[in-house]
């Protein structure tokens, strides 16, 4: 095996959080050349085909989610094998594969979880912008390091990510669906399935029909158990979820007012107002997943008697409490069967130079899951 030892790249990166909306002005993400080493032991190193751009990278733009900076964002991302690090041999040059940005250690407590709880190494990891693996292995030409966004660093031509870090799919997955497979759906589609657990001729809502809420969506009508309803306030994405076959569709308000109640309702828009609209709108003995993630310092009103009362349940479920090689084969299966119609989450495919703007679309609601393809 020939292991490269540096290459150049190009690639999206912040170093100021928090600049004035329009990101199309201000810029806030800039097209860097930088040089990534290449794979270590039990590393990877990938060729980007395709990008999901999503809230967790506006997050990071905006400051609602403080991380270190610089950082080369992107972590819903999906490639070709290039080259293999020492002691991956599960994987040969060519495979394609899924990014799945919480990388499990598989050794501790939460590991046992069966995905419930995300991975204790892999959340500090993160958290420092370092590979698990440890350490960073992009580079700005004077030599400063670079962090690593989720473990991931996806809006960039090539990445090397710790093999934890993906998951191999068939050839005939196309990129877009594939990117999207690692974040959106694993994190939508594990709402519904891992945390919300529905039952046959259980009702459905989901609140929120962004990337995360459409997948949740087309997960739950995939099941065939019952009514599935999604709720938003932008029509745009309400007639798209009726075309995608929900039974109804309404604005947080018109919900509210109708007095729907479902067993299982799903909070995908990450704001406390959603939060408290999901709440309500959930059965008697029923369960709200909240997936969305608001602002840390955001606050929600609820009425503890409702839950005690009605035995209502609350969780919370990061990444879909998905174990990724486990549930990512799961969702490529059902995509491939005509159950999963993945490609109608994508509203936009974009280049890499496109990404402040592609921001802007996500800041206003305005983008379900907009796609960069490289080599466009």
């Amino acid at each position: 095996m020939t292991v490269i030892s540096r290459a150049v790249i190009s690639g999206a990166v912040l170093t100021e959080s928090g600049r004035a909306r329009p990101y199309a002005a201000s810029r806030p993400l800039a097209i860097e050349e930088l040089q990534l080493d290449g794979p270590g032991p039990g590393e990877v190193l990938v060729r980007m085909e395709a990008a999901g751009v999503c809230h967790s990278d506006l997050s990071v733009v905006d400051g609602n989610r403080i991380r270190p900076l610089p950082m080369l964002l992107g972590h819903e991302a999906a490639g070709i094998v290039e080259d293999l690090g020492e002691g991956v041999d599960d994987l040969v040059a060519g495979d394609r594969v899924v990014m799945a940005f919480l990388p499990r250690c598989g050794r501790c407590a939460a590991c046992q979880t069966g995905g419930r709880l995300p991975c204790t190494p892999g959340s500090a990891a993160n958290n420092a912008g370092e590979l698990l693996t440890g350490g960073f292995r992009l580079h700005r030409p004077d030599g400063s390091a670079v962090h690593h966004h989720l473990g991931v660093s996806g809006f960039a031509t090539f990445a090397v990510v710790d093999r934890r870090s993906v998951v191999r799919v068939g050839a005939d997955v196309p990129p877009d669906v594939a990117a999207v497979l690692g974040c959106a759906v694993l994190t939508g589609g594990g709402a519904v399935l891992n945390a919300g657990k529905p039952l046959a001729g259980d009702t459905v809502i989901v609140v929120g029909l962004g990337g995360v809420g459409v997948a949740a969506l087309i997960t739950a009508l995939s099941l065939r158990l019952g009514d599935v309803i999604g709720v938003d306030a932008v029509p745009d994405k309400l007639a798209a979820a009726r075309d995608l076959g929900a039974s109804a569709v309404y604005t947080p308000q018109e919900a509210l007012d109708a007095g729907i109640k479902a067993a299982v309702v799903v909070e995908a828009a990450g704001n406390a107002r959603a939060f408290e609209t999901a709440v309500q709108l959930t059965a008697p003995g029923g369960t709200t997943v909240t997936v969305g993630l608001p602002a840390p310092d955001a606050r929600a009103s609820i009425a503890p008697l409702g839950l005690t009362a009605e035995a209502r349940t609350i969780v919370g479920s990061y990444l879909g409490s998905a174990v990724p090689e486990r549930d990512i084969p799961a969702y490529e299966q059902l995509w491939r069967e005509g159950k999963l119609p993945v490609e109608r989450l994508i509203s936009g495919r974009i280049r890499l130079d496109q990404i402040n703007e592609a921001m802007d679309q996500l800041a206003e609601g305005r983008a379900i899951r907009q796609v960069i393809l490289f080599g466009t």
